[in-house]
């Protein structure tokens, strides 16, 4: 059985005819009686009688019909839906975000995507890019914007920034009016940190030990403006992306640039190169590239 005898089914019952329903559907009527004598030959039953000219349904053929419009019915709802899946008319992303950039340049693009798309939903997750990235990976997140590195074997990237860390002091601090500064500087300062399962602490760290020591961090957060607050109080010090410093505020905090080493902060949006991604997903990320290439729209994000 299939959805053609069931249509094929509900035509004559309707139309109490053969003839009529061959008509109807543009099938010619040894089809469609060839159809319904498999379907009573499959289902063990009698479906129709003759009433003079006409056609009724039996006992078992009233049966059949209520339950054959609901299969039907079913089935076309199905179509539709697969129809405005497709067409990206409906659909659900689940994408994870590091929290630092969550609140700026996202909500532009998420909300210039609801102009074409009004009835695709979000799930927006903040988490460091370790999180994320597992997240991704394990399947609970379509898409996530991570720092890069990621693991190219396992993901497609496509890289959406590119700067650096700069050093961010109290105004009062011994190097706030430095025009750049080195890591080995920082030795005896009392860090604020990303948590650990931020790719930025282990980077930090790491940079550090280059660097011949082995920062001392009084705090970790998972907030870059918990960090800017910090060293306003005069607490620490902290490393933020340049996109961040540029919205600190100049009189609570300096902002210097760190060099000896330069510490990359590049970040990418990256989804499983050996997993299905559903139209809505795929529509989002090329809206995206199409958003970022767009040097009107980017601007007004820096």
């Amino acid at each position: 059985m299939d959805i053609r005898h069931l249509t094929y089914f509900l035509e004559v019952a309707r139309l109490k005819s053969f003839t009529k329903a061959s008509q109807s559907l543009y099938v010619s009527q040894p089809t469609i009686s060839k159809m319904i004598k498999n379907l009573e030959t499959e289902l063990g039953i009698k479906l129709f009688y003759r009433n003079g000219r006409q056609v009724e349904l039996t006992d078992a053929g009233q049966s059949m019909y209520v339950q054959a419009q609901e299969i039907t019915k079913s089935f076309q709802n199905l179509t539709s839906e697969l129809n405005d899946i497709m067409e990206v008319k409906k659909g659900h992303v689940r994408i994870g975000l590091p929290p630092m950039i969550g609140s700026g340049f996202f909500p532009r693009v998420l909300g210039d995507f609801r102009v074409t798309y009004p009835d695709v939903t979000f799930q927006l997750v903040e988490d460091g890019s370790i999180k994320v990235q597992q997240g991704v990976e394990d399947g609970s997140l379509d898409i996530g914007v991570v720092v890069l590195p990621a693991n190219e074997e396992i993901f497609h990237t496509f890289t959406i920034v590119k700067e650096t860390l700069m050093l961010v002091v109290h105004p009062l601090h011994r190097l706030a009016d430095e025009k750049e500064c080195s890591l080995h500087e920082l030795k005896e300062e009392p860090f604020i940190f990303f948590r650990e399962d931020f790719v930025l602490h282990n980077r930090i760290m790491t940079e550090c030990v280059k660097a011949g020591f082995r920062p001392h961090v009084i705090y970790e957060t998972s907030q870059w403006d918990f960090i800017s607050e910090m060293v306003s109080a005069n607490l620490g010090i902290g490393l933020l992306p340049e996109r961040i410093c540029r919205g600190l505020d100049p009189e609570k905090v300096k902002t210097i640039p760190l060099v000896h080493p330069v510490i990359p902060w590049h970040l990418a949006i990256i989804w499983r190169k050996d997993r299905y991604m559903s139209f809505a997903a795929r529509a989002w990320l090329e809206h995206t590239k199409s958003y970022l290439w767009n040097p009107k729209k980017r601007k007004k994000d820096d």
